[in-house]
C-alpha cells in the first residue's frame, strides 16, 4: 500500500521540478520570440518635440541642459543634450526621473518631503538610483495614469530646470 503512495508522491515531485525548468531555447533555425514591448509612455514624436522645448526654453536663459523623457518604467524615450551640456547632467537628469516615478510626485515634492522627514530622506539617500534629491523632473500624466517622467538637469538650481520643462510642456502635449 505504501509504494503506490511513494510512486504517486515521487512523480509529482518530479512535475513539479520538470514545470520549474527555463523555457526549452527556440528550436534550431527558429527566430528568438520578441522583446516584450516597453512600459506605457509619450509617444516619440511629441517627445522629441517637447525634449527640444525645454533645452530650447533653458538655452534663451543661457543654461546649457539636458532633457530626459522616459516612459512609466523609467526607460528613456528621448535624452537630448543640448550643445555645451555637460555630461553628467545625463546622469542627473535620470536620478530626478527616478525619484518621480518612485515617489509618483514632482522630484521638487520629493525634496520638499525629504527636507521634513528623516526616514524619506536616509531612504533617497540608501538608493542606488536616486542617491539626492533634486528637483527638475515632473510626471507625465494622462489622466490619472503615470506615463512617464520628463527632467532637465545643467542649469544654475532645480527651479530653472524645472520651469523649462514646464516651459516645453506647455508648448508641447505629451
Amino acid at each position: 500500500m505504501k509504494t503506490p503512495l511513494i510512486l504517486s508522491a515521487a512523480l509529482a515531485a518530479l512535475a513539479t521540478a520538470a514545470s520549474a525548468q527555463p523555457p526549452a531555447p527556440p528550436a534550431a533555425g527558429a527566430p528568438p520570440a520578441p522583446p516584450p514591448p516597453r512600459a506605457k509612455g509619450p509617444a516619440l514624436t511629441p517627445a522629441v518635440q517637447a525634449a527640444q522645448a525645454a533645452v530650447a526654453a533653458c538655452l534663451a536663459n543661457g543654461y546649457k541642459v539636458t532633457a530626459l523623457i522616459t516612459d512609466s518604467g523609467g526607460d528613456p524615450v528621448v535624452l537630448l543634450s543640448g550643445d555645451g551640456a555637460a555630461v553628467r547632467t545625463q546622469a542627473i537628469a535620470k536620478t530626478k526621473v527616478a525619484a518621480a516615478l518612485k515617489y509618483k510626485m514632482s522630484s521638487g515634492e520629493v525634496v520638499a518631503k525629504a527636507k521634513t522627514d528623516p526616514k524619506l530622506d536616509a531612504e533617497i539617500k540608501a538608493d542606488p538610483n536616486i542617491g539626492t534629491a533634486r528637483q527638475g523632473a515632473v510626471l507625465i500624466m494622462s489622466g490619472s495614469d503615470i506615463l512617464g517622467a520628463f527632467a532637465v538637469s545643467g542649469a544654475p538650481g532645480g527651479d530653472k530646470d524645472e520651469a523649462c520643462v514646464k516651459a516645453a510642456m506647455d508648448k508641447v502635449k505629451l
